[in-house]
Parts: C-alpha cells; structure tokens; sequence
C-alpha cells in the first residue's frame, strides 16, 4: 500500500534528517516506527503524509507518487489540546473535515455517532472539548480520522501526553478500531513497549541522519492483552533486541 523508497530530507541549514530510510507498508499492516530522540520519527510521518517536501527519494501511496497530502489519509497528533477546536462542541469537531468532501449532511452525522461510539463515547457529541480528559479529548481526535474513513492512518506519538493507564486504555481502543474498521495504520513512538504491544512490524530507525535499522516483525498473537501479551517470552525478547538496536548495543 505504502512504498518509502531511499528518503533523504534535509534542511536549510545542513542537518540531514533522513538518509536512505526505505521500507514498505502491506494493506491493513500496523506498524510502529522507533529510534532515538531526534533522530527524525516526527519528520518521516509529515513527509509521507504530504506535509513537507523532501529533499529525493520517492512516496507512494497506492502506487501514486505523494507530493502534496493524499486523498484517504488521516493524521492524529500527539498534541490533542491543538488539534480540536475549543470553541466547537465534539459532534462539530468530528464533522468539520467531512465539510469538505462529497458527503451528505445525514451521512456526516451517522459517520460522527459511529466515530463516537468506536470510541467509547458515544454521549460526548454536544460537549466541548475543554469539558473533556486528555485521553477523552485524544479519543475524540481519534474518532474524527475515523470519520474520514481514512484508507492509512497516520499517528504521531499519539499517547504520549497521556497518563499510563489511559495510555493502555487507548492502545486497547486503537487495536479495536483498527479491527473493526480494516485501515492500514502507521504509529510513530518512542515507546518500545508499546510498539510492540500495537504492531505486527516496527520499523527501527538509526540516530540522525536516519537509516533503517532493522524492519523486525512482531509473531505475537493478533488478540492482544496487556498483562498477558506482555509476559510472553517473545514479547520480552522482541522488546529487548528493539531497545539494543536503538541503544546501539549488540543484538541477535
């Protein structure tokens, strides 16, 4: 579905952020990109979203080159106090990038009650997003990519600002979605455990300028639980040789 093919994006000022970096993205695959902070995780996802040009290397999205953001892509951010509009109640938050597709005013509202109850909040949609959690506001950005029935959806470090029991909460709620829905999802974290726990490949990437690593398949059970997942051997080994690769430590 998705083809990254030799990226290099550079800046103005001669720092190189990513070199070479290839690998691809089968339809209805999650898979989770690591590596070191800074190394260029945040930059790779806006490049293949169509957020920012690169510097040669191609994008391919269903086998058409990316130059500007493609149609069927969705993004959630980290920064879920940004991305929903306060003055907005939830139900309009969900509803405002449906606004700019052929989509009927009866199909916006089924679309926002089924992103709401995907979601688990199915009696959110007359509140305002200052009403709500963190992990309540980041379920509501969550919904309105689902609304667009997005065919990749693309997710920066999107639990990050979150405490660690919503954190597993929302890993558990994309896991779902991600089911129920069939869409192919790309999750940028610095999380090992979690890319682990989410994915069925993480993508391991070097300290800046970027290359890949390794492209380390997860063999894990496609039900996931987070006690029970988490005491597997290979969960446990696959978490270890993923921290050596990023720490640069010798690995098996």
């Amino acid at each position: 579905m998705l083809e990254v093919q030799k990226l290099h994006h550079g800046y103005g000022n001669g720092t190189i952020a990513l070199d070479e970096v290839t690998f691809e993205v089968a339809e209805g695959e999650l898979v989770a990109i690591v590596g070191p902070s800074g190394c260029g995780k945040s930059t790779l996802l806006k490049v293949i979203a169509g957020l920012m040009p690169h510097t040669s290397g191609v994008v391919r999205l269903r086998d058409q080159e990316v130059r500007d953001v493609p149609p069927g892509l969705a993004m959630v951010f980290q920064d879920y106090g940004r991305s929903l509009y306060p003055w907005m109640r939830v139900a309009a938050n969900i509803e405002l990038p449906l606004r700019y597709q052929p989509v009927s005013g009866v199909d916006r509202k089924k679309r926002v009650t089924e992103g709401l109850q995907a979601v688990g909040l199915p009696n959110a949609a007359n509140m305002y997003p200052w009403q709500l959690s963190g992990g309540m506001q980041q379920r509501v950005a969550i919904a309105r990519a689902l609304a667009y029935r997005p065919s990749l959806l693309l997710m920066d470090e999107p639990f990050a600002s979150v405490d660690a029991q919503t954190r597993a909460e929302l890993e558990d709620l994309l896991i779902g979605v991600r089911t129920r829905f069939e869409i192919t999802i790309i999750v940028v974290t610095h999380d090992i455990d979690e890319a682990v726990y989410l994915s069925d490949r993480v993508v391991v990437l070097s300290k800046a300028p970027s290359r890949v690593l390794a492209d380390v398949p997860v063999c894990l059970p496609r039900e996931r639980d987070q006690i029970a997942t988490k005491a597997l051997e290979p969960f446990v080994t696959l978490r270890s040789r993923i921290a050596k690769l990023i720490r640069g430590l010798p690995s098996t």
